[in-house]
This record gives structure tokens, sequence and C-alpha cells, in this order.
């Protein structure tokens, strides 16, 4: 198998995917740039295309076929950037890239700390010198009842590692997971939205779960609520959580990604004017912290990330199924 691998980070990635090139025996060529209709040129000659979460619709898909490329892997759980299904009308096989829980799920922990505890409010205060406490009060989590919704593996590793904390847990999944039981009581999800002092959101980005949280959802809310988004963003209406952050409903929020962030993370675009306007506004709140998506960003599971991706492309090089193989 010859492997390109798109947007690879010199700095981390590289070295990785020049372990697994050794340990399963292939070979590749990469480039830090982006997929574009203008560089699909680069893969040439080569069979297998390892991606990010750029986005691969069916004309960028289309000039990889075109030059030869048969298998295609997102170094990513998530895969709503690729056109799955223009890609199997071509016979092009494709796979995500599943890695360890913990990384996503303790950050979004620490997210809902970071949240209840008013850290972003505290750091900006502390760099002016202002040391006063008024308006820093905080809530403890131990104290709260958390709602998760989502318990696949990811929120269910959220529910255990909360349960250490003392913390009332709620949790909402149409496909309750046995394990979350000992540690967390299912409910429905309007009990969790109505209950719930902070809620995490652990659900896939499928089309049925898109703007989850609405503004019919926020009205049942508690005042003053924390909400932690380490999943997708699409799951939240932004306007509607702009307006429950404006009249008081939500409290606080942390973020780890929002919606329309496609092309967006993991390059400095330190100089340029951003075309988002929801990120702007929401980065502006006192109370709102916005992380560039990178609750999975671990030694860990950036490893696992070009070990499963390479080895799932292997396996389509092979004629081998696959556990991460994508059905549209």
């Amino acid at each position: 198998m010859r492997l390109f691998a798109y947007a690879l980070r010199e700095y981390d990635e590289l070295g990785y995917m020049r372990e697994a090139a050794s340990q399963m025996g292939f070979e590749f060529d990469w480039t830090s740039e982006y997929p574009t209709l203008e560089n699909a040129h680069l893969a040439s000659r080569h069979d297998a295309l390892c991606i990010i979460t750029n986005p691969m619709p069916a004309d960028l898909l289309d000039a990889f076929w075109a030059q030869g490329v048969r298998y295609l892997s997102t170094r990513t759980i998530g895969y709503e950037h690729i056109d799955v299904a223009h890609a199997r009308e071509l016979g092009m096989r494709v796979s995500n890239a599943p890695y360890p829980p913990e990384g996503v799920a303790n950050y979004a922990i620490m997210l809902m700390l970071m949240a209840q505890r008013k850290v972003k409010l505290l750091a900006r205060h502390s760099a002016a010198q202002d040391f006063g406490l008024r308006g820093k009060l905080g809530k403890d989590i131990s104290t709260s009842t958390v709602g998760v919704i989502g318990t696949g593996r990811i929120g269910s590793t959220v529910v255990r590692h909360l349960s250490g904390f003392g913390c009332k847990i709620l949790a909402y999944d149409p496909y309750p997971n046995d394990d979350v039981g000992a540690h967390a009581t299912y409910v429905d999800l309007d009990t969790l939205l109505a209950q719930s002092d902070a809620i995490t959101l652990h659900a896939p980005g499928l089309a049925e779960n898109y703007h989850m949280l609405d503004s019919a959802a926020f009205a049942k809310m508690k005042d003053g609520m924390v909400l932690v988004n380490a999943a997708r963003g699409m799951l939240v209406d932004t306007e509607a959580l702009v307006a429950a952050v404006e009249s008081g409903k939500v409290g606080a929020a942390a973020l780890d990604t929002i919606e329309n962030e496609a092309d967006l993370y993991y390059r400095d675009l330190s100089r340029d004017v951003l075309p988002n306007r929801d990120r702007s506004v929401l980065m502006a709140f006192p109370n709102v912290i916005v992380s560039p998506h990178m609750a999975f960003y671990t030694a860990e599971d950036v490893r696992a990330m070009i070990f499963n991706s390479a080895g799932a492309l292997l396996a389509f090089s092979r004629g081998e199924e696959t556990p991460f193989e994508l059905r549209a």
C-alpha cells in the first residue's frame, strides 16, 4: 500500500506515521496542506488517502478517484465532512479512526469545572491585577446535578469519572448502556434538561441530532445552568445559545466545538479576519469558553488516530474487513 496523508502535522503526527509505517510495512508521502482540487495531483500513484477534518465533497472525491485513490480514511471519529455516500458510489472504501475515550471525557469534565468556577473571568481579572472577589462566586461540582446526553464510549467514560466527584448524575440516550446504570440514572430528555445544573453533550453528529438544543430546549432548563459541548457543534443552535446566555438562562458555557468551524481550526490564523461571527460573539462573553476543537489532543489519542487510520487503509488494500469502515 502507498498512502498519501494531507494536513499531516510534522510536530506530532509525522513521528507516529513513521512509526506506523515501520511497524505495519507501508510507504507514505505527505503534505501539511489541506486537500484541494489544485493539489489533488499530489496523491497520484497512491491508492490510499489519509485526511483530517477538511471537507471532502463529491467533486474532490472524483478528483482523487481519477488519481487512482481507492481508499480513504479520516484521522477522526467524526466523518460528517466526507460525502460517504458518493465515495461508496465510486467504489471508494472509507473509514474513520476511533481513539481512547478518556482524553475527550476528561477534557469535558475540565471544561465543566472551569465554567462552574468562572475561570475565564478569573484569568481576565487576574491579568489586569484585579484580585477582588465580587462576581466570581462559583459552584461546586460535588453539589451539582449533572446531565450527560449521549452515553457511548465517551459519554459513559464521563459518567464513570464524574462519579468520583460525588455529584448526582442523570443520563439520556436512546440506547441505554447497562454499565452507566451503576453511576447514573437514565431519564427522558425533558427531565434531564429541567433538573440539571450542568449538561454535557456526547451525542453523535447525526442528522436527527441537528440543533438538539434549540430555543425550546433552553426554555426547559434551569436558570443559570452550565452547558458543555465537546462533541459536535451542530448539536447546539448557536443563535438560541447566544440568546440564552444574554438572558441568563445559560449561566456559563464551555464549548470545544461550535457550528460552522470547518476549515477553521488547526492552523495559525492569528493575522486573519475570521469570517465567523458566531465565534466572535461567543468569545466576547466573559462566561463563555471557546476552545479550538482539541479535546482529543493527547499523545495517546493522536497516536491511536494515526495507527487506526493506517490500519483501516491496510485492511482495505488487502480486501479485508475493518470495524472502522463507514457505510453511508
